[in-house]
């Protein structure tokens, strides 16, 4: 196989737009998968593999074990340099992939979504994802206004969440709050209920604003509670991700507990 060593080739090219531009991303509908883990997640989750993109210090061992898995899939390898000026991260593994992005993919079960409203840093929304991927979120709903869920950054965060939720870019978020049939929650610093005093149990949609806006009125105002995180300490306010947790895994908890109550009054009849 050819080695690419230029910037100028017309491949290079391509793959440097389509890591710094989301707009490009979308256009070709596919995103830039660094590293063995994305790579795996991606095809346990039967998410289609478009082209291999490989280090020439990785060919022969880690490309030629991936290149052995993936017989039909096109692959390229690239001098060390131009390699690293591609890979999203310091420190590239020497493999990576294109993931075609497909909205077909859909999970069944609708009762516990994450609804974003313009989210703007890339670590606060893969981590985001990657919690609610964890605590058993199905759908995540994110506005125009959000950063691109595709990109490098993102999915680095992300650690694989990518591939276990259901991700609906570009909606209008009004309207989804208003087709969910359960319980919608929107956590803000002046909720007028305590977070864990609140009734968490069942199908939950949780609202999350922007760092540092918060939630606009109009989404704010359709949630059916506006809840506030306790606080006993000083500072002001939490990070969205650290906040985003907190109120999923208070549903898991409560849900949990539930069950087991649930349980419990079953054997004691």
């Amino acid at each position: 196989m050819d080695v690419i060593v230029s910037s100028a080739n017309a491949l290079y090219k391509q793959l440097h737009k389509l890591t710094e531009s989301a707009r490009e991303r979308r256009q070709q509908g596919v995103a830039w998968l660094d590293g063995e883990h994305l790579l795996e997640m991606a095809l346990q989750a039967e998410f289609s593999i478009e082209r291999l993109l490989l280090a020439e210090n990785a060919f022969d061992g880690l490309g030629s074990r991936w290149r052995e898995r993936l017989p039909a899939v096109p692959a390229n390898c690239f001098s060390d340099s131009l390699f690293r000026q591609l890979a999203p991260v310091e420190t590239p593994s020497g493999i990576a992939a294109l993931v075609r992005i497909d909205p077909s993919h859909e999970i069944q079960g609708r009762d516990f979504w994450v609804l974003l409203e313009n989210l703007q840093d890339p670590g606060n929304l893969g981590t985001i994802l990657r919690t609610a991927a964890a605590a058993g979120v199905t759908d995540v709903w994110l506005s125009r206004g959000c950063v691109d869920a595709w990109s490098p950054k993102v999915l680095r965060a992300g650690m694989g969440a990518h591939f276990l939720l259901t991700l609906h870019a570009g909606v209008e978020l009004p309207q989804v709050i208003r087709q969910f049939p359960g319980k919608t929650l929107a956590a803000t610093l002046d909720g007028s209920d305590d977070l864990f005093a609140a009734d968490l149990t069942g199908p939950c949609a949780f609202v999350f604003g922007n760092e540092g806006a918060g939630l606009t009125a109009e989404l704010s105002g359709l949630a059916k509670w506006r809840v506030r995180i306790p606080m006993p300490g000083k500072m002001e306010s939490l990070n969205a991700a650290a906040a985003a947790a907190i109120c999923l895994y208070e549903h898991v908890r409560q849900d949990a507990l539930a069950k087991t109550e649930h349980s419990l009054s079953g054997l004691s009849k």
